[in-house]
């Protein structure tokens, strides 16, 4: 059993090629996409956070209109970049969110993709400290956010307040119990991987990773994860984390989906991320069910993985995207033993 979800970056372009035209159009198409995934019987609706472009942005609004509008469904983000966080904001807006969704919350967070804007996070008022680098921040940001996740008190009240006050240390509030152990890292390196386990994180593993030993991406995605268990089990954590990988996908059962996807590259690629930095990127999957069905079996990260995120085209609209996800959960899924 595995649980299969979708991961949605939001995009928006005003053309007429695409039926997602707008930021407003993103956020509610969003919604609609998971209530329509839910009732197929998806597990999880994730959405990505890209600041200074046209996708989505603003993660805590929309985790929480879709968690008013659906009941089973996981909510999730994959991922926050926590350079431009402020951790305690966030933990108020997330600690609400998971309340509006009774629970449901599964926040990714990281250090963020290569940006739309030289230093983007400056413009949000934060820079890193004196001898540090932005990554090094992203990292403070999230142990602040994870250590005020627990609940604890830690501010002093006033004691002429204008409301009366509990006793002892004061702590954020609204406190959603549990939401520490639902939040995720989304690794690009093993050692971040390793880190997550130690900070007791679950992990996430995207369609890229830092080319770490020239291996194919899959090779090198199911490695990252049994680093990332043997350091959680070295860390002394309690219960089973959980990993998700991310993958594009695409069942070819009509003749919609072979015009749009039929010649879909089936390679890894690899490029720069940055100046120093050589990515390698994981293909996509597209074939006719029983065909796809045997290249999966062969993803060695999917096999080690417990729960599969669908990347979907957005811009090609609500009901496009629920055939997708209906077709891996109909045609696939049964064939890989997922359901």
């Amino acid at each position: 059993m595995k649980k299969i979800g979708f991961l949605s970056f939001g995009h928006w372009t005003p053309q007429a090629s695409s039926q997602t035209r707008s930021a407003g159009d993103a956020l509610l198409q969003s919604i609609d996409l998971a209530v329509a995934a839910e009732e197929l019987g998806a597990d999880g609706a994730y959405v990505r956070v890209h600041h200074f472009a046209r996708q989505l942005a603003a993660p805590f609004p929309l985790l929480a209109a879709i968690g008013a509008r659906t009941k089973t469904i996981e909510i999730g983000t994959a991922v926050i970049d926590m350079r431009y966080e402020n951790p305690l904001y966030m933990a108020e807006d997330a600690g609400a969110a998971d309340l509006i969704a009774g629970g449901r919350l599964q926040l990714g967070i990281s250090r963020g993709s290569p940006e739309q804007v030289i230093d983007g996070y400056r413009y949000f008022g934060y820079a890193p400290a004196e001898g540090q680098t932005d990554a090094d921040m992203a990292r403070r940001h999230t142990e602040v956010f994870l250590d005020v996740l627990k609940g604890k008190g830690f501010a002093q009240p006033n004691p002429s307040p204008m409301f009366p006050n509990p006793p002892g240390l004061l702590r954020l509030e609204p406190h959603s119990e549990g939401l520490r152990e639902r939040i995720w890292w989304g690794a690009a390196t093993n050692a971040t991987a390793e880190w997550a386990a130690k900070m007791g994180m679950n992990l996430q593993s995207s369609t890229l990773k830092i080319d770490e030993t020239g291996k194919p991406f899959h090779v090198q995605q199911a490695e990252q994860i049994r680093l990332y268990r043997e350091a959680w089990k070295s860390a002394g954590h309690a219960g089973t984390p959980r990993v998700s990988v991310s993958r594009s996908i695409f069942a070819l059962v009509n003749d919609q989906d072979r015009m749009y996807f039929g010649r879909s590259g089936d390679e890894d690629k690899v490029g720069m991320l940055s100046a120093t930095e050589r990515a390698i990127f994981g293909r996509s999957f597209a074939a006719e069910p029983d065909k796809l069905i045997d290249q999966l079996k062969g993803d060695e990260a999917i096999a080690e993985a417990d729960t599969l995120l669908l990347t979907v085209p957005n811009q090609l609209g609500v009901d496009y995207n629920a055939h997708v996800i209906e077709a891996i959960l109909k045609h696939v899924a049964p064939g890989m033993g997922w359901r």
